[in-house]
């Protein structure tokens, strides 16, 4: 009989260690098929949130963050390249330009929960930015996915033009950073246990079968 996992999965859609990870982690529920029974939900966190709407260069972005040399910089991004080709996810770092305020996508996602689409959205998110180099904070962009993935485009364009689930967010967000959840991706299995950053799918497969043998 498979043991039911709750798994919260804090994360930004602006931060490609997390689809590394998520790719990595739903990989290792395929091979735990019939072991463990996961219920997935994904919480939201802010890389940048005091990002402008109209982002900022990403090469500058880094570099001013982390202090990273140009060199620095391509490297990680071959790595990130590389890594998401392994896990199936195309990373097309020529059309990423810029990083964006995420905002207002926690909130269509924290919505896309509440009608049963959390994770098709999610992914079409990860998708538009990383592959497609769409803005994730333009509300065009949001509506569109939000319609591609099987949400009301009309329903969408309301949250969007209000404030609808903007305190439902920012409780969330804090919630995960008071406990500690200040780096993402941040998998957090029954409430309990935590496995940090964009790991490896037998990572997620080793701690997944002995965290369900334990249960």
């Amino acid at each position: 009989m498979s043991k039911p996992l709750r798994i919260d999965f804090v994360s930004d859609v602006s931060c490609p260690w997390c689809i590394i990870g998520l790719k990595s982690l739903e990989t290792a529920l395929d091979r735990l098929d019939g072991e463990v029974a996961a219920e997935l939900h994904f919480q939201p966190f802010e890389l940048n949130p005091a990002m402008p709407p109209a982002g900022q260069d990403i090469v500058e972005h880094i570099a001013q963050k982390y202090g990273s040399s140009a060199a620095q910089i391509d490297a990680n991004r071959e790595n990130i390249r590389a890594r998401g080709e392994q896990l199936g996810f195309t990373f097309r770092m020529d059309r990423r330009g810029r990083i964006y305020n995420t905002f207002d996508a926690h909130r269509l996602l924290h919505w896309a929960e509440l009608e049963g689409r959390q994770a098709a959205l999610k992914h079409a998110l990860f998708e538009a930015y990383f592959t497609d180099g769409k803005n994730p904070g333009d509300h065009e962009v949001l509506i569109e996915l939000a319609q591609r993935v099987g949400l009301d485009g009309e329903r969408a364009r309301a949250i969007l033009a209000s404030d609808t689930y903007a305190g439902e967010v920012r409780e969330q967000e804090r919630f995960y950073t008071d406990r500690g959840i200040h780096s993402v991706p941040a998998i957090i299995i029954n409430d309990r246990h935590l496995i940090s950053g964009g790991q490896p799918p037998e990572v997620f497969e080793q701690a997944l079968r002995q965290i369900a043998a334990a249960a």
